[in-house]
């Protein structure tokens, strides 16, 4: 008779202890994915529901981490494509008077911004979401998404080479004449 694996519920996370960390990750990513904020919440509840019942499997606080980054990033993927199969392109076209994006800074330059980073390819916006707000580096990245290395290297670069094209044709008043 084999003993099976028992997990020792003294060293698992604690559920509330990681929603309390990870909350603002979680959110902050569905809604840069998004550009929604109802529907980033919404993400959000699904994305701790599914923690709730897999908190077993967790073995610790980096795993959670990493287990919350990508539930986060595949949910949102998710409800993006939902919404292009019923025909309302959200994140291409963010509404000015419901579910738009507030950066800390609220400077005007910093809505721009985030108004090009939602027009983007879904894979470009996640992997520069990932690299630069989370600081994820390629492998991490990759682990996330479930992509190879190279893809995202690919994703990273065209995806910034998108965004630097959107921004001189459409941000001229931030660019200073050299």
């Amino acid at each position: 008779m084999t003993a099976s694996w028992q997990p020792d519920f003294e060293k698992l996370p604690d559920f509330e202890r990681l929603f309390d960390e990870h909350q603002s990750m979680v959110f902050s990513l569905a809604l840069r994915m998004t550009g929604d904020r109802g529907l980033a919440e919404e993400i959000a509840q699904d994305v701790f529901m599914e923690l709730d019942r897999h908190i077993t499997k967790i073995e610790s606080a980096q795993h959670a981490c990493f287990w919350l980054r990508r539930v986060t990033m595949s949910r949102s993927t998710d409800a993006l494509r939902r919404r292009r199969v019923r025909g309302i392109d959200q994140w291409v076209e963010i509404d000015e008077s419901h579910g738009t994006l507030e950066p800390e800074s609220g400077s005007p330059l910093a809505v721009r911004i985030e108004a090009l980073l939602a027009t983007l390819p879904e894979a470009q916006r996640a992997a520069l979401i990932l690299r630069y707000q989370e600081d994820l580096t390629p492998e991490e990245i990759a682990a996330t998404l479930g992509a190879p290395v190279a893809t995202v290297k690919s994703q990273l670069q065209r995806g910034l080479k998108l965004l630097r094209a959107k921004a001189e044709s459409q941000l001229k008043e931030y660019i200073r004449a050299v």
